[in-house]
C-alpha cells in the first residue's frame, strides 16, 4: 500500500483526542463504580448500575465520534465549538465521582450517598445518571451532525448546549470560547443535512436485534497490526459514507466501514490505542483477504516491499452470530466491490462449518443456492443463501439464525411439493437488490422457500424434523445428564 497522502485542511485534533482521553477515564470511573456497588447492599445497586451504563454510554460515544471524524475530517470544524462545551464538564463530572467513591475517610455507603445527594443538588435537582443521558444525547447530536444524518435537528442540539452550559455555571466551569470552529448555520446550502433514500444494506446488519446469542469460548485481546498514521493524516475522501462501526475489547481496538465518495468503493479504518493516543490503519476490502481462527476472524494485507501475506487485525467476537454477520458482511462488500480482481473461493466458506444439507432455490426472482450450516465449535445452526451462477457465485445474499424455536412443529411446514414455509425466521440481507417481503406474501408472514426440485424440498423438512426429534429424545432421556 502506499503512503497516504497528507490532508490540507485544518482540524483541532486535541479536542478529538481529548475526546479519548475522557473515553479512557469512563472506563476507570465505571470499574471504580463496580467495585463500590459489591460493597454495598443490593437496596442501593439500581440507581449505581444505571450510573455506571451511561457512563460506559459516554466512553463508547466519545470513541465513535473520534473515529467517525477520521472519515469526515471536512465537518470537524463544525463540532469543535460543541465539544469544548461539552468535554470540560464530562471531565469534572468523571473527576467528581472519583473523588467521591475514593474519599477512604467515610464508609461506602457514606460515599455512594453523599455522591448521588450532592452531585444531584448541584445540578439543580437533575439525578447523576440523568447528567451523563445529557451527554449522551447531546455526543448523539454530534455525531449525527458529523454524518450528515437525515434526522440531525438543530434546534435539538441548540436546546442540549444551553442545558449543558447551564450545568457549567453551575460547576462553576469557566465559559467556553466565544468560538473554537466553524459554527453551524441554518443557511441551508452549505450544511443542509440532505435526505438520502438509498440506504446501503450494510449500514442494517448490525443494527438488527440478534434472535440468540451463542457464546464463544478461548477469547483473548483483539489486535492490530498496522501500518499506523496518527489522527488526520490519512487522506479520506469528503462525503464519505459510514457504513457501520465496531468496537472491540472495550472499544480498544475499532474498525470504521464506509463507502469511498470518489470510487464508491468499501475501505476499513482500523484505530487502536498506544498510550491512550489514537493510532489509524487505512486498506479497502479489495487488499484484504479474511479467515477464521478459532473464534477470531483474521485480516490479511499483501505487503509490496516484504512480498508476502501479513496479519491487519485479528478480532475476536462475544458470539457466533456476530462473528457470521461480520464475515458475511466482509465477504459480500469484497465480493460486490468494483475494485476486486478476485475472490479466492476459500474466502466464501467460513471455517470450522459443517454443510449439512445444499440445494438450489428460487428466491425472489433469483436462482440461489440454499445451504444449512452447523458451526463444529457452538453447534449453531444456520440457513445460507447465496448467489448460484455468475461472477458473483457463492457471494452471500442473506443468513438467518435457527434458533430454540425451530423445535416446535409449527415452525416449518411443506405447503406444496415444491415450497416451504418458515414462521419465527430472521433474515440478514447482504444485497440491495433482495427482497424478502416477496418471499412472504402470506396470512401469516412465513418466509417461503421455493425449491428447484421436489426431493431437495423433501430432505429439508426431514432434516429439522430428524433433529426436533432427537433433541425431544434427549430431553426425555434420563439417561442423559447436562
Amino acid at each position: 500500500m502506499e503512503p497516504p497522502g497528507l490532508i490540507t485542511i485544518p482540524v483541532e485534533t486535541h479536542l478529538l483526542l481529548g475526546c479519548c482521553r475522557e473515553a479512557d477515564e469512563a472506563e476507570v470511573v465505571a470499574r471504580g463504580l463496580d467495585q463500590l456497588r459489591g460493597a454495598l447492599s443490593e437496596s442501593l445497586h439500581g440507581h449505581l448500575l444505571a450510573l455506571a451504563e451511561e457512563i460506559r454510554n459516554t466512553s463508547r460515544s466519545l470513541r465513535g465520534l473520534a473515529d467517525c471524524s477520521q472519515v469526515h475530517l471536512t465537518r470537524v470544524p463544525l463540532m469543535t465549538t460543541y465539544l469544548n462545551v461539552v468535554l470540560p464538564c464530562i471531565s469534572r463530572s468523571l473527576k467528581d465521582i472519583k473523588a467521591y467513591y475514593e474519599d477512604k475517610t467515610l464508609h461506602r455507603e457514606i460515599r455512594w450517598r453523599k455522591m448521588y445527594n450532592k452531585m444531584t443538588e448541584e445540578a439543580g435537582g437533575l439525578p447523576l445518571p440523568q447528567r451523563f443521558v445529557l451527554y449522551n444525547h447531546f455526543l448523539a447530536m454530534l455525531k449525527q451532525l458529523l454524518t450528515r444524518s437525515p434526522t440531525f435537528d438543530m434546534n435539538t442540539l441548540e436546546t442540549l448546549r444551553t442545558r449543558i452550559i447551564t450545568l457549567r455555571e453551575q460547576r462553576g466551569i469557566p465559559p467556553p470560547p466565544a468560538q473554537a470552529g466553524a459554527m453551524v448555520r441554518q443557511n441551508p446550502m452549505p450544511l443542509a443535512v440532505i435526505q438520502d433514500h438509498s440506504s446501503h444494506w450494510a449500514e442494517q446488519i448490525f443494527s438488527l436485534p440478534l434472535p440468540s446469542r451463542t457464546a464463544l469460548k478461548h477469547l483473548k485481546q483483539s489486535k492490530s497490526y498496522g501500518p499506523f498514521y496518527p489522527w488526520g493524516y490519512l487522506s479520506v475522501p469528503q462525503d464519505s459514507k459510514v457504513l457501520f462501526r465496531r468496537p472491540f475489547d472495550n472499544d480498544t481496538v475499532s474498525v470504521v466501514v464506509f463507502l469511498s465518495s470518489t470510487d464508491k468503493c468499501p475501505y476499513l479504518l482500523m484505530r487502536t490505542l498506544q498510550n491512550n493516543t489514537p493510532w489509524y490503519s487505512l486498506f479497502g476490502a479489495h487488499e484484504l483477504c479474511i479467515e477464521r481462527e478459532g473464534s477470531a476472524l483474521q485480516l490479511k494485507r499483501w505487503s509490496r516491499s516484504e512480498q508476502c501475506s501479513k496479519l491487519w487485525a485479528v478480532f475476536y467476537f462475544m458470539t457466533w452470530e456476530e462473528m457470521v454477520l461480520f464475515y458475511c458482511t466482509f465477504v459480500a462488500l469484497k465480493a460486490r466491490n468494483l475494485l476486486t480482481v478476485q475472490v479466492h473461493p476459500n474466502e466464501f466458506k467460513l471455517r470450522r462449518e459443517r454443510r449439512l444439507f445444499q440445494a438450489q432455490i428460487v428466491d425472489d426472482g433469483f436462482k440461489h443456492s440454499l445451504i444449512v450450516y452447523e458451526d463444529i465449535q457452538t453447534r449453531g445452526l444456520r440457513l445460507h443463501a447465496a448467489v448460484w451462477e455468475g461472477e458473483l457465485r457463492q457471494c452471500p445474499v442473506w443468513t438467518a439464525f435457527v434458533t430454540h424455536q425451530s423445535q416446535s412443529p409449527r415452525w416449518l411446514s411443506r405447503r406444496s411439493r415444491h415450497r416451504v414455509w418458515l414462521k419465527d425466521v430472521q433474515l440478514y440481507v447482504f444485497c440491495n437488490t433482495y427482497r424478502q417481503e416477496n418471499m412472504r406474501q402470506n396470512k401469516s408472514g412465513a418466509f417461503e422457500i421455493y425449491f428447484d426440485r421436489e426431493e431437495a424440498a423433501k430432505r429439508f423438512k426431514e432434516l429439522f424434523s430428524a433433529r426436533a426429534a432427537s433433541s425431544e429424545t434427549s430431553d426425555n432421556d434420563p439417561e442423559t445428564g447436562s
